[in-house]
């Protein structure tokens, strides 16, 4: 999943993509201080904690829609904390009185509008993303890269979508595969190497990682499309020679320049970053 918060007039929303479901996750305890106007986070956590139990003896389905990821507290710390689709927060929103309930309720009607209007034109999508990555340093030269690299994996995507493969579980088993051949460590261990957590993995890596990762996808999508693969055994087949001739290719660069390739360099600010 990828954090990127919102702001909704001058209150930090902390928001997660889920990219399996393609639907933003927010923080419901960030709507609830809006909501209430409260001034800090706790009293705002307190409100949720009773509402949340009033409504679970009600019996109503806000809450069992609720879930609990990480997110970056104030404290800079990785904390579980309840998050909910803008779908589920405009319902919850009509069970606290606030003046702010109608401004929020616009508010994330337009989140929903943007992403629909993404998916239309996905173009939208990268330009709103380079604004983001500007806004946190990266350079010019990394987020060309980067966005080079969200094609690439868009036009795999595409072909696992016209192939029957199924958004989510399938998408990240061959993902891993893929990655896994290229670099010799899984999604999981590289994210870990990184102290990841929550974090999108490639906004994380280096303009060298970006192109091997960007390699391997452009070679598993050739050769899916040079022997027609269909289904989950045939596109594996596919991720793993995709992922061995990237692999291959940065195998001989680390023997020519004598640097590793995969790296624990992250993109983190300093109150995020592992003291080792």
């Amino acid at each position: 999943m990828q954090p990127q918060p919102a702001i909704f007039e001058e209150h930090e929303i902390r928001r997660v993509y889920d990219e399996a479901t393609e639907t933003w996750l927010f923080s419901v305890i960030d709507i609830v201080q809006v909501l209430t106007q409260s001034s800090d986070y706790q009293t705002a956590r307190k409100y949720w904690k009773v509402l949340k139990g009033r409504l679970d003896k009600e019996g109503s389905e806000l809450v069992t829609n609720c879930y609990q990821l990480k997110m970056t507290a104030e404290d800079g710390k990785q904390r579980l904390t309840d998050v909910a689709s803008a779908e589920t927060l405009l319902r919850l929103v009509q069970s606290v009185p606030s003046p702010k309930a109608e401004p929020i309720k616009l508010w994330l009607a337009r989140v929903g509008y943007e992403r629909m209007q993404e998916m239309a034109d996905p173009a939208l999508s990268l330009d709103r993303a380079r604004e983001t990555w500007q806004k946190h340093g990266r350079s010019e030269k990394w987020i060309q890269q980067r966005m080079t690299g969200q094609e690439t994996r868009n036009k795999l995507t595409d072909y696992w979508a016209n192939h029957e493969i199924k958004k989510g579980e399938e998408y990240a088993i061959l993902t891993n595969i893929i990655h896994q051949e290229w670099a010799e460590v899984d999604v999981r261990a590289h994210k870990e190497m990184k102290g990841l957590q929550t974090q999108n993995l490639r906004d994380h890596m280096s303009e060298a990682e970006l192109i091997f990762t960007a390699l391997a996808e452009l070679s598993t999508r050739q050769i899916a499309e040079s022997t027609e693969a269909t289904g989950m055994n045939e596109n594996e087949a596919a991720a793993k020679t995709g992922g061995g001739i990237a692999r291959n290719a940065r195998r001989e660069l680390e023997g020519k320049t004598g640097k590793k390739v995969v790296s624990a360099t992250n993109y983190l600010p300093p109150s995020q970053k592992k003291i080792k």
